[in-house]
C-alpha cells in the first residue's frame, strides 16, 4: 500500500457509511427550530402577542443584518432622460443610497397624472438586464397603465450596477447576479453583516425616493417583486413600516419545504441566526398584518408551492384578529418560476384596490416590451463605466473593517483578549450536545516505514469525526508526542503531504491526521446538481448557509471537532496527549489556529498557508471563493483577527 491507496481507505468499507450525517444532523437541528417556530407563532392569540413578536423579530432581524446603514443621506437624485412609450412616460434615475453608491430606476408615470397617488417599488429578480428585462418591463406597464405610479430599480449587480465592471476591460472580472452576491456577500459576513443590509436599504431609499415626487401619496407606496425581488420585497415587509401593501412574488414558501429540495439559495436570502429565532416565511407575511398582502406564486417552482400554500393557509388566522380576513390571500398560476402576465394581472387588481381605491380589470393585450438600452440610466449601460469613483459593496466592507479597527484599537488588548475568547468559545460551544468518543479502531496498515491505526468517534451527538494516526513502526510500544494536522481533504488527501508525515514520524513524533464533519470521507454525498461538492451553491455550500441560519457555522462546527479531536488522543493507545503540537495548512488548518487559541493543550502551532487574516481577505478587491463556506466565521472582526489570536495564544503584546 502507498499514501495515494491509502487515501481511499475509510470507515464505509468496514462498518458506517458516514456521508450522510452532517446533511441530517443539519436537517434535525433546522427542524427543531422549524417546530418551535411553529409553535411560537401557534401560540399567538392577541394583536398585542402579534405586535410584540413583530416588534421583536424586526429588531432582531435588522440586528442580524449587521444594522442598516443611515437613512438620512442626500439622495442627489437627477433625471437623466425620458422615454414615451403607449402613452406612459418613463423617467431615467439615479440617486445615491449611500454617497457614491448610485442606484439606477426607471419611474413609470402613468398619463394624466394631477394629483398624489399610489405608487409601487417594483424590486427585480435575479435578471442579468433587471429593470430593462421584458418580463419584469411588462409588469410595471400593467401596473402604470391602471393609473398606477412605478419605480423599478436596478438590484446590486444586475442591470446597470455591476460591482466588478470595469471600463478598461469593458466588462466584468467577476460574473454578475448570484456570483458576484454571493463573492461580496461573503466577504461581509465576517463583519457580522449581510448583503441583505444594502438590498434593503437600497430599497428604503427608493421609497425615500417616491416620497419626494409630487405626483406620490407616501402613504400608499407599495412592494412588489418576484425570486430575488420577492426576496427584496419580504426584506421591506420586515424592515420598513412605510410599506402599506406587498405582493411578494414566486418567493414566499417555508423553509423546511425548501431545505428538502436541497437548493443553495443567494447571500442576501441568508439571513444570520433567524432559524435559531423561530422565524419561518410566516413572519415575513405577519410583519404586514393586518395590511393588505397577496402572495403571488407559480406552481412548478423550485419554492415549492406546497410551503406557499401552508405558510399563506396558517397566517390567515392572524388576520381574522383584527377582522380583516379578507385582506390576505394567495393567487397561482400554472407556470414554472416567472412573473406571469397572469400574476402581473393579479397583482394590478391587487394594488389598484389598496392604492388607488379602485376595481380594475387589465388587459395586458398590447402591452409590448422595449428595447432595453432605451431604459438606460447612464449612457453606456454601466454606473462603473460612467462614474468615477462610483462604490458598490466591496467599498463598503472595506471601510467597516476600518471602522471595527478603529474601534477596538481603542479598547486594551487583554479586556479585547477576554471578550474575543469568550465570543469564540460561545460561538465554538453553542448548541453541542456532548456525547462519549466510543472510539471505532477499525484498520491498521503500514506504508514503508510508517505504520497506519484508523479510527472514528463522536465528535458530538450525532456526528462522527474520524482520523488516521501514523508512526514510526520502530517506535511501537512507546507513547508518542503528537502532532495534530488538520487540512483541506484530510485523510483523503494524504499523497501532498507525504513528505512531511515520514519526516515528523522519523522524528519520534506520532501524526493524526484528522477528518472534520464533512471533509475527507466524511464529505456528504452530492445534492443541489452536478456542482463540485466545495464550490458554490454546491452541497457543502448549502449546508453552510443552513448552518448560518441556526446561528452556527462550519467553522465554528470544525473547530469544536478539533478540539474533540484533542480529547481523542488522550483515548488513542500510544499517544501522549501531555505532548500535543498543530501543524495547520491550507484552508482548514484556520480550525486548528482557533482550536490553539482556546485549548491550551495544543503547546504550539505550525501555520503554513491559509487565509492568515480575516481583515486582509475582506479587503481583496479578488480572491478565490472555492471552498468559502468552510472558512467564514460570520461576527469574528468585531471581536479579533486571526493575528490577534495568534498574538494572544504566545502571549506576546
Amino acid at each position: 500500500m502507498d499514501f495515494r491507496q491509502l487515501e481511499k481507505t475509510s470507515p464505509h468499507e468496514f462498518w458506517y457509511d458516514l456521508r450522510h450525517q452532517l446533511q441530517r444532523f443539519i436537517y434535525e437541528r433546522s427542524n427543531e427550530a422549524f417546530a418551535a417556530g411553529d409553535a411560537a407563532r401557534d401560540a399567538i392569540r392577541t394583536p398585542a402577542e402579534l405586535e410584540s413578536r413583530r416588534a421583536f423579530l424586526r429588531d432582531r432581524f435588522i440586528e442580524n443584518l449587521g444594522g442598516l446603514p443611515p437613512g438620512d443621506t442626500p439622495l442627489n437624485a437627477r433625471t437623466t432622460g425620458i422615454v414615451e412609450h403607449d402613452g406612459i412616460k418613463i423617467e431615467k434615475i439615479i440617486f445615491e443610497s449611500r454617497p457614491g453608491t448610485f442606484v439606477t430606476a426607471n419611474l413609470y408615470l402613468p398619463p394624466d397624472v394631477t394629483s398624489p397617488r399610489g405608487a409601487v417599488l417594483f424590486l427585480c429578480g435575479h435578471h442579468e438586464a433587471a429593470k430593462q428585462g421584458p418580463e419584469y418591463q411588462i409588469v410595471c406597464q400593467y401596473l402604470a397603465h391602471a393609473g398606477l405610479v412605478v419605480l423599478a430599480q436596478d438590484p446590486i449587480g444586475q442591470g446597470e450596477r455591476f460591482s466588478y465592471y470595469e471600463k478598461e476591460l469593458g466588462g466584468t472580472t467577476v460574473t454578475w447576479g448570484v456570483t458576484e452576491h454571493g463573492y461580496a456577500g461573503a466577504q461581509c459576513l465576517p463583519l457580522g453583516d449581510s448583503l441583505g443590509r444594502y438590498f434593503v436599504h437600497d430599497s428604503m431609499r427608493s421609497v425615500d425616493y417616491l416620497m419626494t415626487r409630487k405626483e406620490v401619496d407616501p402613504n400608499k407606496i407599495g412592494v412588489t417583486g418576484n425570486s430575488g425581488g420577492g426576496t427584496q420585497t419580504s426584506l421591506m415587509m420586515v424592515c420598513d413600516p412605510r410599506i402599506a401593501c406587498a405582493a411578494p412574488t414566486t418567493f414566499i414558501m417555508n423553509r423546511q419545504s425548501y431545505m428538502y429540495v436541497g437548493c443553495g439559495q443567494d447571500c442576501e436570502q441568508i439571513w444570520t441566526g433567524m432559524s435559531a429565532l423561530g422565524f419561518d416565511h410566516e413572519d415575513i407575511l405577519l410583519a404586514m398584518a393586518p395590511k393588505p398582502v397577496r402572495v403571488l406564486a407559480v406552481t412548478s417552482d423550485f419554492f415549492p408551492i406546497e410551503g406557499t400554500r401552508r405558510t399563506v393557509e396558517r397566517c390567515k388566522r392572524l388576520w381574522e384578529l383584527y377582522g380583516k380576513g379578507d385582506l390576505v390571500d394567495i393567487i397561482e398560476d400554472n407556470s414554472t418560476h416567472t412573473y406571469t402576465r397572469n400574476l402581473a394581472a393579479a397583482a394590478t387588481e391587487f394594488f389598484s384596490r389598496h392604492l388607488l381605491g379602485r376595481e380594475v380589470s387589465p388587459d395586458g393585450s398590447g402591452i409590448q416590451e422595449i428595447e432595453g438600452s432605451r431604459l438606460w440610466c447612464t449612457a453606456f449601460g454601466q454606473v462603473r463605466g460612467e462614474i468615477a469613483g462610483a462604490r458598490a459593496v466591496y467599498e463598503e466592507n472595506v471601510d467597516r473593517v476600518a471602522e471595527i479597527q478603529k474601534r477596538n484599537s481603542g479598547v486594551p488588548d487583554a479586556q479585547r483578549k477576554e471578550k474575543g475568547l469568550g465570543w469564540l468559545r460561545e460561538r465554538v460551544f453553542a448548541g453541542r450536545k456532548p456525547f462519549d468518543l466510543n472510539p471505532r479502531f477499525y484498520d491498521q496498515s503500514q506504508v514503508d516505514d510508517v505504520k497506519i491505526e484508523m479510527c472514528f468517534w463522536w465528535a458530538q451527538e450525532g456526528l462522527f469525526n474520524h482520523g488516521f494516526a501514523f508512526r514510526d513502526f520502530r517506535l511501537k510500544g512507546r507513547d508518542l508526542p503528537v502532532t495534530l494536522a488538520v487540512w483541506d481533504g484530510g485523510t483523503t488527501c494524504l499523497q501532498p503531504h507525504a513528505r512531511w508525515i515520514r519526516k515528523t514520524c522519523a522524528a519520534g513524533i506520532a501524526v493524526v491526521v484528522l477528518d472534520v464533519s464533512g471533509d475527507g470521507p466524511l464529505l456528504p454525498y452530492r445534492f443541489n446538481g452536478g456542482r463540485d461538492e466545495l464550490d458554490y451553491y454546491s452541497s457543502i455550500f448549502t449546508l453552510g448557509d443552513d448552518l448560518i441560519w441556526l446561528n452556527d457555522s462550519l467553522a465554528a462546527m470544525r473547530t469544536y471537532d478539533t478540539l474533540r479531536a484533542l480529547d481523542m488522543i488522550t483515548a488513542w493507545p500510544g499517544l501522549d496527549a501531555g505532548e500535543i503540537t498543530g501543524y495547520a495548512h491550507g484552508l482548514h488548518g484556520l480550525y486548528l489556529q482557533l482550536a490553539a487559541g482556546m485549548d491550551k493543550r495544543i503547546k504550539d502551532v505550525e501555520v503554513v498557508g491559509g487565509i492568515g487574516s480575516y481583515a486582509e481577505w475582506v479587503r481583496s478587491r479578488h480572491y478565490d471563493s472555492f471552498d468559502v463556506a468552510s472558512y467564514t466565521l460570520p461576527g469574528v472582526l468585531q471581536y479579533f483577527d486571526l493575528p490577534d489570536l495568534e498574538r494572544w495564544r504566545k502571549g506576546t503584546a
